[in-house]
């Protein structure tokens, strides 16, 4: 559900630029966003600083969208924070986020519990580090009660290994005898995704100017408002989200058809 108007007020108090968003409609929020989280290595790049600096400071910016989505009454947030091309980047960096998703998952399991943020893991799993995996197995089950906003993290994810995913296990299942390939629908093959059973996003934001997918929840897509903004990610705020939010809002979402008298 929505928040009251007034602790929108309180939280979304005037942005640093002045703007007051007073177009914002709190009824007609996302029920689910995706975020494509890119610019970390640029902004630490603009400092003089090592690419470590910019996903640290990455950290601030989720654990603000985070909560911001929660006080709109956002019910899903899925963040794209590790892809399966991702392992190519220096074996240095690929250790830095490793270590840096634990000790973020677990410095913020606070966080999911004051607000009922429920966790979900998109990826595979099995190929991340002993640490890192334990430590998410962890918080999916600290938070498997949760009943409020359900944040899936990707790591190590890619969407065309999902979709391959789903094939075979679907496939296995008409070996099987379990099903007849005729049987295999839209809401079949979804069942099988990791994002099942959240619906599809209503908007996708992509930060640092780039406006491509980068094989990122390419089913789950297909009729998503996409928003692209040129702010690097760490430099994103709630502010930037609810500007997302607007222009979404100001969309015709038409599925395939047509507006009225068009």
């Amino acid at each position: 559900m929505p928040v009251a108007h007034e602790e929108f007020l309180t939280y979304f108090a005037e942005a640093p630029d002045g703007s007051r968003f007073d177009e914002l409609d709190l009824s007609r929020v996302p029920r689910h966003i995706a975020v494509i989280m890119d610019g970390n290595g640029r902004w630490a790049a603009q400092r003089g600083l090592a690419r470590g600096y910019g996903h640290a400071a990455g950290v601030a910016a989720l654990r603000e969208v985070i909560t911001a989505c929660v006080r709109l009454g956002v019910r899903a947030l899925t963040v794209y924070a590790f892809s399966t091309e991702n392992w190519n980047r220096p074996q240095e960096e690929v250790n830095l986020l490793m270590s840096l998703f634990a000790s973020t998952l677990i410095d913020e399991l606070p966080l999911m519990h004051r607000e009922g943020v429920r966790l979900k893991y998109l990826g595979e799993m099995d190929d991340l580090p002993d640490d890192t995996r334990e430590t998410f197995e962890r918080g999916l089950r600290e938070t498997a009660d949760h009943t409020g906003m359900t944040l899936a993290v990707a790591v190590n994810y890619g969407s065309r290994a999902e979709m391959l995913r789903a094939t075979r296990a679907l496939a296995r299942r008409c070996v099987a005898g379990e099903m007849r390939p005729e049987d295999i629908d839209e809401a079949a093959f979804s069942s099988e995704l990791y994002t099942s059973p959240l619906p599809d996003p209503d908007l996708l934001i992509r930060t640092s100017g780039e406006e491509r997918l980068s094989n990122f929840l390419l089913w789950q897509l297909s009729y998503t408002e996409l928003v692209f903004t040129d702010v690097l990610w760490p430099d994103f705020t709630r502010w930037d989200l609810v500007r997302a939010i607007v222009e979404f809002q100001g969309r015709h979402r038409r599925y395939g058809g047509v507006e009225d008298g068009a």
